[in-house]
């Protein structure tokens, strides 16, 4: 009996547009001696994902498929991770274009490091003016704060990584994904492992390239449930895995909470406190504003100047939608203690 060095996992629901591509640069890879396979997680696709998976298993033995009930990235993880039989677990994703190398890359930075969790920086690759002016704010740190993840030449040690390479083992120390988070699922992931005393190693080498989303909706849709799930993630840990998850909201608030305030002090008589509001609203906007400019600008100059009238309204979209969903997590969990349903707003996956 062969033993299974790697275990690739894919969760992936209606993705029949991009399965096949995906699927075609996974059987490209050079796994430099590794036997491996691959196990997918559909989510009960509708869209003829699941056939076209079957043609591939059929034709590729080391090719899996696997039911994934819940229909989320989380359970179908862990229902691929249930199967696995590799020394290692790499997930990958299928709106991700990988290099060659990338699986070898994996677990070769894993063992080099010593670390418990391995993976590549972000990077991205778009068509069309929107898509780049999203990819550009994407990686510039007045949208991410600092996110080390987002600079595609940082080495080494990291609180998160896109996607990850584990061994086997890390997932029977710690458990699996946890099945209550839509979103979010990994950070928890990551966070759970560096507080039980394990690292996480980032090495540019490993190169993958995702596909942002490709309007501006479709981002404020996917940040706003980054937003609401992270309060999900606090509230399991009782504190945040980083401050700046925080500044969103407290940006938010205070933006649109200010004029609020101003107007109320001004109907009630209380005209000290309403102008006092109205300054602090005012100061607020124009220092925004300032940086708002001085952060397109610097983006364009890489981007290309083109992008340079949609930059704005990227850098909005991922700062207003991330901090409102923040918000709206706050009181929707303030006010349940069970989970969300998820085929709730918060919870549907779009694309």
């Amino acid at each position: 009996m062969n033993t299974v060095n790697l275990t690739v996992v894919v969760a992936c629901r209606d993705e029949a547009k991009a399965i096949r591509p995906f699927l075609h640069s996974l059987l490209a890879q050079d796994f430099a001696g590794m036997t491996w396979e691959v196990i997918i997680a559909d989510g009960m696709s509708t869209d003829g994902t699941r056939q076209l998976v079957d043609d591939y298993c059929r034709e590729h033995p080391q090719i899996h498929i696997v039911d994934n009930p819940g229909k989320i990235v989380s359970s179908g993880l862990n229902s691929a991770i249930r199967a696995a039989k590799g020394k290692y677990i790499l997930r990958m994703d299928a709106h991700t274009e990988y290099a060659p190398d990338y699986c070898a890359k994996c677990v070769e930075a894993l063992e080099r490091s010593g670390a418990d969790n391995a993976g590549g920086p972000a990077r991205t690759r778009v068509r069309g003016i929107v898509p780049r002016a999203i990819a550009a704010a994407y990686h510039s740190r007045f949208s991410t704060g600092g996110a080390r993840f987002h600079d595609p030449e940082f080495e080494g040690w990291v609180d998160t990584v896109p996607y990850g390479c584990w061994r086997a083992t890390t997932f029977d120390h710690l458990g699996l994904f946890d099945e209550t988070l839509v979103r979010n699922q990994d950070d928890e992931f990551n966070l759970r492992l560096i507080r039980s005393g394990g690292k996480i190693w980032q090495d540019p080498a490993i190169r993958s390239w995702y596909s942002p989303r490709a309007t501006l909706g479709g981002l404020f849709n996917q940040y706003f449930q980054y937003g609401f799930w992270k309060v999900a993630v606090i509230r399991k840990h009782r504190l945040p895995g980083s401050w700046r998850h925080l500044v969103p909201s407290v940006f938010v608030t205070a933006f649109l909470g200010l004029p609020v305030i101003a107007l109320l002090g001004f109907l009630i008589g209380a005209t000290s406190a309403g102008w006092f509001a109205a300054a602090l609203s005012l100061a607020l906007f124009a220092v925004y504003s300032t940086c708002l400019v001085a952060a397109s600008l610097l983006a364009a100059r890489t981007s290309g100047w083109v992008t340079l009238p949609y930059l704005p309204l990227a850098f909005a979209a991922y700062h207003f939608s991330y901090g409102l969903g923040f918000v709206a997590g706050l009181t929707v969990f303030a006010w349940t203690n069970g989970p969300v349903q998820h085929d709730s707003v918060f919870a549907r996956i779009t694309r």
